[in-house]
């Protein structure tokens, strides 16, 4: 990529006002909230019986795809920009997306599994996700040699963190607890919640690139190779490691998708919906892979889930 489209695509800016940052806030809280609903206090126990596929698929997707996309980030080096490059550490610092239960279930994988490592991620979120992204953002930022193109800058752990707890969880506790002690009206509003949560991360497609759509058409194609290389490397490191430690199949396409599988829209809100990125120079390169892995991972996901459908022998 040349520096004038890095530029270019970097420059792209999203403004809020607080109103508007306060309304996502809430909103993706409900959606949590929606998330939360399908979490029972069970699947944790579950863990601790058959804890082998559960352990190995938090590693995939909590571990390896942060540790494995900054290794990435840095192969790629000047084709792409630092900020493209902390917005793929900032979506492989995300948990899994709830989308991939259905995933799971088109793909005739371990549906029980799916739902446990969403709620488990999900809830190690709170934690891991800001550490990843301050760990691998900071790193990144000190070793790479297209990084000197930028002021250094520090990733506030302790902002992330506070924002990450609010935003995830206090709406995933009071989800849970409504799932446990009121599980009817529970069951009643979970299908509900996830169409909220679908037409709310369109909606901040639409809010991302709407106002900027002219510069990113111009940078389409290099932002389609990256996301692509990255979900392809994501769903390939689930698949591998449920083969390498010679997993059920169920189980190894479970860990295929949810490791395929990211909550980018968490990312997008930390992106618009909070001030913890004020201090950088123009990011659009972080809002615009953060956006277009939320459109292609469904795409990419349904179409390794038909394979699977359609396949006896992966």
């Amino acid at each position: 990529m040349s520096p004038e489209l890095a530029q270019s695509l970097d420059s792209i800016e999203v403004t809020m006002n607080a109103g508007g940052m306060n309304t996502i806030n809430i909103v993706l809280a409900f959606v949590m909230f929606g998330v939360a609903l399908g979490i029972k206090p069970r699947m944790f126990v579950e863990v601790f019986k058959q804890p082998r596929s559960v352990i190995l698929g938090a590693c995939s997707q909590l571990i390896l795809l942060p540790l494995f996309t900054f290794g990435l980030a840095l192969a790629l080096g000047s084709w792409i920009s630092p900020m493209m490059a902390l917005g793929m550490i900032l979506v492989a610092s995300c948990p899994g997306g709830n989308i991939s239960n259905f995933m799971s279930s088109l793909a005739k994988a371990n549906v029980e599994l799916s739902v446990s490592l969403t709620a488990i991620s999900t809830a190690l979120s709170v934690l891991m996700t800001p550490f990843n992204f301050w760990f691998y953002g900071n790193l990144f930022l000190k070793v790479s040699p297209i990084a000197t193109e930028i002021p250094y800058l520090s990733i506030p752990l302790w902002d992330v963190f506070k924002t990450i707890f609010i935003l995830l969880g206090i709406p995933l506790t009071l989800g849970v607890l409504t799932s446990h002690y009121l599980p009817k009206v529970a069951e009643k509003l979970k299908k509900p919640f996830q169409y909220v949560s679908i037409i709310f991360f369109l909606a901040m497609v639409v809010l991302s690139f709407w106002g900027n759509r002219v510069a990113f058409m111009q940078c389409i194609k290099y932002i389609f190779v990256v996301v692509l290389i990255h979900n392809l490397l994501a769903l390939a490191l689930g698949f591998s490691v449920g083969t390498v430690f010679k997993l059920p199949k169920a189980d190894r396409r479970t860990l295929t998708i949810e490791t395929g599988i990211q909550n980018s829209g968490l990312g997008l809100v930390l992106l618009l919906g909070t001030s913890i990125f004020a201090g950088f120079p123009p990011h659009g390169g972080m809002l615009v892979i953060t956006a277009w892995w939320g459109v292609w991972h469904i795409i990419s996901g349904l179409t390794v889930a038909t394979i699977f459908n359609h396949s006896k022998s992966v």
